[in-house]
């Protein structure tokens, strides 16, 4: 049995049994989706053996790291994408082809800027072959519930952001789907603005003034998820898979500051740190034995002052205490409490994050002894660093064109997170001085190489 299998059996007692005797809308069994796998291309795994449930009545919080495919899902149970493995099943039975009971809010506002408010709402009913009079009517009522009545006839430019998201809010209820998808719908939004639509839209569905029967949202902020839904389902990454569902089950309205809250935040916070935990523990393996980790895009400088700010709580601190004190949002700071874990700085364990004595050595040096406790802390502990070096050192002229390297992470993870990878690991090695970088030639080459022998 692996770390990863050991870990997520802990979780087991904090996950809970779907209501067996509520209609389930929308399922997947074994649903895996992977990139690739042919003899050109190497297969990268993006989700594995997801097994969900989404019943009438449950307002459902998707939470997760980036990269752990939770976009990637939405679009799945939409219709929008194409498994390569497993099933959906929509009341039951096979989908195939574009869902009809699934409406998506997306990140972005998505309006076309040529048409009217009313035009972008009504879009999708015309779209599903509604005569025009109908689908004004409908896309017009959608308009007043979402609390945009007299802007029917105003441009996407003459809207603010809030008000454009309101819009895509309009469009997607006013096909009246069993199943609201958000993806991250409120991410875009000054805090005011993103607290304001938030408490709408729970008015709307705790009132039934809306005709969707689940809610499903893709959300990066744990306080979010659990203000809102009724249950969490928390998702890991590389590949993407079920860790735990929790059950919320508290009243509306929720009080953040009520102990029965903040319990649940630490939960998941625990359970976000754990694989973190558990590729802490298969880093200290022989580099030789270990595979390419995922590295968390942290910010050098925004690791160092979290680190900083550790100390000066004593050397440990909660997470979620964390969370609030610096206002981040929750994806933002597990990045840097992982970096700091896969770095060996810091611990992580049951929703605390600890420095450890590579971590008070580097918290207590100047700029260069700093320098020198991460130049330990990343050959000690990052794959890919570590091969980069390698390469350039048995280089003839000790330098590479980063294309090599990006064509070795593509066998590991997807294009766009294969060259993020790289990026992250040029920046953790130019900090420490094992490698430098010109940007202009995309090259990596070593400043002082090693004297030839003879």
């Amino acid at each position: 049995m692996s770390e990863l299998d050991r870990a997520k059996r802990k979780i087991d007692a904090l996950s809970i049994q779907d209501r067996q005797d509520v209609p389930a809308i929308l399922q997947t069994k074994g649903l895996s989706m992977w990139f690739g796998g042919t003899s050109d291309t190497p297969r990268v795994t993006v989700l594995e053996g997801v097994d969900f449930t989404i019943r009438e009545g449950e307002f459902v919080a998707l939470l997760g790291p980036s990269g752990s495919g939770k976009t990637t899902f939405m679009r799945i149970l939409a219709g929008l994408t194409e498994p390569s493995a497993g099933e959906v099943l929509y009341h039951g039975q096979r989908l195939v082809g574009v869902n009809p009971g699934v409406s998506v809010v997306f990140q972005s506002f998505a309006l076309f800027p040529w048409m009217s408010v009313l035009e972008n709402v009504a879009m999708g009913l015309r779209a599903a072959g509604m005569n025009l009079k109908d689908a004004m009517e409908k896309a017009t009522a959608a308009i007043d519930m979402i609390g945009l009545d007299g802007f029917e006839d105003a441009l996407p430019r003459e809207l603010s952001g809030g008000m454009k998201q309101r819009v895509g809010f309009a469009r997607a209820l006013a096909v009246e789907p069993e199943v609201l998808c958000m993806d991250e719908p409120f991410s875009g939004l000054d805090v005011l603005t993103a607290d304001n639509l938030r408490s709408e839209l729970m008015d709307l569905w705790l009132e039934k003034k809306i005709p969707t029967k689940a809610i499903l949202a893709i959300t990066h902020s744990i306080e979010e998820a659990v203000m809102m839904a009724d249950k969490v389902v928390i998702f890991w990454h590389n590949p993407g898979r079920v860790a735990a569902v929790l059950k919320v089950g508290l009243p509306h309205p929720r009080e953040k500051k009520s102990p029965e809250f903040k319990k649940l935040i630490d939960q998941i916070y625990t359970i976000l740190v754990r694989q973190a935990e558990v590729e802490t523990k298969a880093s200290q393996r022989p580099l030789a034995l270990r595979k390419f980790q995922k590295l968390p895009h942290a910010r050098l400088g925004a690791l160092s002052g979290l680190l900083d700010l550790i100390q000066e709580r004593g050397g440990v601190e909660d997470i979620y205490e964390l969370e609030g004190e610096l206002n981040m949002e929750a994806d933002d700071l597990l990045e840097l409490t992982e970096a700091a874990s896969v770095l060996g700085l810091a611990v992580l364990s049951e929703g605390d994050i600890k420095l450890t004595q590579l971590g008070m050595r580097f918290v207590e040096g100047d700029i260069l002894s700093r320098k020198d406790v991460f130049r330990e802390a990343v050959a000690g502990s990052v794959v890919v660093i570590n091969q980069i070096l390698q390469a350039l050192n048995t280089a003839t002229d000790h330098s590479m064109d980063e294309e090599y390297f990006l064509d070795v992470l593509e066998n590991h993870f997807t294009e766009d997170e294969a060259y993020r990878q790289l990026q992250t690991a040029i920046d953790w090695g130019r900090y420490a001085e094992l490698f430098a970088y010109d940007e202009q030639s995309g090259v990596l080459y070593l400043e002082d190489p090693p004297e030839e022998e003879g």
